[in-house]
């Protein structure tokens, strides 16, 4: 097994504990694999040697190299993720008697249907204020918040002064009582559970303290930026006094404080729990090379809680090209060339910060035919309700007929909500397909409606029946209109029981109105692509979110919707704070380092201003300078940020003239092209320049390409670097 100095190091430490913060792509995964099989080597038992991954994917990778690696027939220990070590204990403490025995609730709506009767139970006697609390998506709020609860070992009414959940959430601390005496009384217990049950027994009782520790003397635990508080002092109780944690991560990385973890985990807190610490570097990262690390270093340098240390390119690293574009345009074209040049769609993933801000993407694409898919079957755009209801509504205004179809109405009266059971709405529908006008104002199908419900509703109705004199307006105007109408913005805010939420849904209104405005001449086509049923196609691009390919890479990465108000994500009602910022930070850095060959990233234009981000990344000094370390220009290089692309230079050992300014970058390596030119195209390979024309500060080139053939470019706007200046 070859590794790095750096490498040897972690595998060969000594005793006590250590922390090894390891960048994006630095080899993690081999080099603790190394550290367990040194570990067996020096005597240690395999029974006493706890490895712990932060999923099941992760786990199953692991174990797969670790049995790879070792000797045939070798003992080897166990692999587990945190949930396997809490059911242990949830199973060994009930054996003991100290938990009551209860059964695991393994589907998603079995713990709804207990918070939906915990919630029924907190509003008996309150039927709009019932309703609007088992909107879905205020129910998934709640089940997040009784996890949260459990995650921070914290009491339901200090997190929820704590936290910001937003209107029509007050019921949530006697909801959370409630769902725990469900739970008590039905026996069962959730994934959250495996930890809280096990933990709150352990920590109050000494002498079972005692009975579960001494057993271990090494804990190796990967990704522990992301472990909450309830991981983490599980992870000490069973550690003891006696066993060397190795906690290996990167703070950079941590991306989900929403359920309950910190960047500190990896910094003060780490030593606050278990003590002094051994500090270990990867800092060497094999996925990209020295224009996305450079890039990386910049992206996340304004961060006040991080590391101090570099990602830097490893000596064998392929180079790694960036792009900053505009608009739907690149997208289509960036990944039609990678077709064209014989690679797969599956070694390109698209990512976005929010799946809103996927719609325009899915849309964009099966304009295009390039086949793609998701991680998440429930977000192709012909699946979200909003969508379904809003393509509903353009149907209507072209035709009419639809107002005497019962299911029709219902799918329209249902979205954006009403705050009204699905049970009065199917009546209402009916209803109104029957008899074409609303109920007078006694009628039962109104009773205990209150006025605002009523009014709204008969409002929305009134919206139907003006919708089909409308048929001769664009798609985009007639969706203005609806929003207007239904009072979308506030209706859509109000159902979301986080902010960030409910301005997600108001971006996907956003999306909606700017796609639509691209078919102003043919509205049909639009409304057939919202109602395009699409499966996941396998051997397509995948679109997924940032959260969603943390620990995964591609040769090819598009990051899209780059937009200040998107990434970073804010608004008037949620403004940057300080840590939010950071957080954000953290998220554009992660979704840049998953890329290996080529990264892409796309603002929208128009109204939309380009994503701070991109500018602190500095890609066009990254890019100059990973140019330059393959050219040795004599003359300074202007950079931004001189210190860090100086001390990346050290840290390599390598050296290149600098200098300070402010103009536009690489000014002082701009290439000239000529004639017989051999040069690298990012995406087209190698290939040498047959004929140059036009302006010669910014030429079109024809390059008979190896394996692409002969392509015309814009030479300065094209990915290009020069492999030789001589001619060939």
């Amino acid at each position: 097994m070859r590794l790095t100095e750096q490498q040897r190091a972690v595998v060969a430490h000594s005793e006590g504990h250590a922390r090894v913060a390891a960048v994006a792509g630095a080899g993690k995964t081999t080099t603790l694999v190394a550290r367990v099989l040194h570990l067996l080597e020096r005597g240690t038992s395999p029974e006493r040697l706890l490895v712990l991954m932060f999923n099941r994917a992760a786990r199953e990778d692991f174990d797969a190299k670790l049995h790879q690696l070792a000797t045939p027939g070798q003992a080897l220990p166990n692999v587990r993720t945190f949930h396997s070590v809490g059911h242990r204990l949830t199973r060994t403490l009930t054996r003991w008697g100290a938990l009551s025995p209860r059964d695991l609730l393994t589907a998603d709506w079995q713990r709804e249907r207990l918070l939906r009767q915990a919630v029924t139970q907190v509003l008996d006697g309150d039927e709009s204020a019932r309703n609007e609390a088992l909107e879905s998506e205020r129910l998934e709020a709640l089940g997040h918040f009784c996890e949260l609860v459990k995650a921070e070992m914290s009491p339901p009414h200090a997190l929820y002064e704590r936290l910001d959940f937003g209107a029509g959430t007050q019921h949530f601390v006697a909801a959370f009582e409630a769902f725990e005496s469900l739970l008590e009384q039905y026996g069962v217990m959730t994934y959250a559970d495996l930890l809280y049950r096990p933990l709150r027994v352990l920590e109050g009782n000494g002498t079972l303290r005692d009975r579960v520790q001494g057993f271990l003397d090494h804990v190796i635990i990967d990704e522990y930026q992301d472990i909450n508080l309830v991981q983490q002092r599980l992870l000490a109780l069973l550690a003891g006094r006696r066993a060397s944690v190795m906690a290996v991560g990167d703070a950079n990385q941590c991306i989900y404080e929403w359920r309950g973890a910190r960047p500190d985990a990896m910094l003060d807190n780490f030593t606050a729990i278990f003590g002094r610490a051994q500090d270990y570097p990867l800092s060497l990262t094999f996925r990209h090379g020295h224009a996305l690390a450079l890039a990386a270093n910049h992206a996340i340098a304004a961060n006040r809680r991080r590391p101090d240390q570099l990602c830097l390119a490893g000596p064998d690293t392929s180079a790694t090209e960036l792009a900053v574009d505009q608009g739907e345009t690149p997208l289509v074209e960036i990944l039609s060339r990678w077709q064209a040049m014989g690679r797969s769609l599956g070694e390109a993933c698209i990512l976005v910060r929010s799946w809103a801000l996927s719609v325009s993407v899915q849309l964009t694409l099966l304009r295009s035919g390039i086949p793609f898919h998701l991680n998440r079957d429930d977000r192709f755009v012909f699946k979200l309700p909003l969508v379904q209801a809003l393509a509903g509504y353009l149907m209507l205004a072209r035709d009419g007929s639809q107002l005497h179809d019962p299911a029709h109405i219902l799918l329209l009266l249902e979205q954006p909500t009403p705050f009204v059971a699905r049970e009065r709405l199917v009546k209402v529908a009916e209803w109104l397909a029957t008899h074409q006008s609303w109920p007078d104002q006694d009628h039962p199908l109104l009773n205990d409606l209150k006025p605002v419900q009523r009014r709204n509703l008969k409002r929305r109705w009134q919206l139907l029946c003006d919708l089909p004199a409308m048929s001769a307006w664009t798609p985009a105007a007639l969706l203005r209109h609806i929003f207007d109408r239904l009072d979308a913005e506030n209706v859509l805010k109000r159902a979301a029981a986080r902010r960030e939420k409910g301005e997600e849904d108001v971006r996907l209104l956003d999306v909606l109105i700017e796609q639509a405005s691209e078919h102003e001449e043919d509205p049909g086509v639009f409304i057939d692509l919202l109602r395009r049923p699409v499966t996941n196609q396998a051997q397509g691009v995948l679109v997924t979110t940032v959260h969603g390919a943390k620990g995964l890479e591609w040769p090819l990465v598009v990051l899209s919707g780059t937009n200040e108000e998107d990434f970073p994500h804010f608004s008037r009602e949620t403004p940057l704070t300080d840590e939010r910022l950071e957080e954000e930070r953290r998220l554009f850095y992660v979704a840049m380092t998953r890329a290996k060959e080529h990264l892409l990233m796309l603002h929208d234009g128009g109204a939309h201003r380009p994503s701070r981000f991109l500018t602190e990344t500095a890609w066009q000094d990254c890019r100059c300078v990973a140019q330059a370390l393959q050219r040795s220009p004599k003359a300074p290089i202007s950079v931004q940020s001189p210190e860090i692309v100086g001390r990346y230079l050290d840290a390599l050992g390598l050296s290149l003239p600098l200098t300070v300014s402010e103009a536009n970058p690489c000014e002082s390596i701009e290439p000239t092209f000529a004639v017989g030119q051999r040069l690298r195209h990012a995406v087209f390979g190698e290939g040498w320049i047959h004929h140059v024309e036009g302006d010669a500060d910014n030429p079109v080139i024809e390059v008979r390409f190896l394996h692409a053939g002969r392509r015309r470019l814009v030479a300065k706007r094209s990915p290009l670097e020069i492999v030789a200046e001589e001619s060939v």
